[in-house]
């Protein structure tokens, strides 16, 4: 199955949305920093972004791996979609 392309920023608001849904994390009331996805060369898994340095993250670091992997796996880093307009209709 193809990924779905998206910007950076997209990238970051759907792992932040994703992050505050991990069970332990709600509980708390824990507000986690996601940084900015950085690109990369495609790895062996099709993966061409990453992201590390996350903010108040103590505690909840495999969690968060587990959610960036998952995204990772979904959906491919494409900068140039930052400048366009969005697209009212999803894609």
């Amino acid at each position: 199955m193809a990924k779905r392309e998206r910007g950076r920023r997209a990238l970051q608001d759907e792992v932040s949305r994703r992050i505050q849904q991990i069970y332990e994390v709600g509980e708390d009331g824990a507000r986690i920093r996601v940084p900015a996805p950085v690109p990369h060369a495609r790895d062996a898994r099709g993966r061409n972004w990453d992201m590390s340095g996350f903010g108040n993250a103590t505690g909840y670091e495999g969690s968060i791996r587990a959610v960036v992997d998952k995204v990772r796996d979904e959906f491919d880093l494409n900068e140039s979609l930052e400048n366009r307009a969005p697209n009212p209709f999803g894609e």
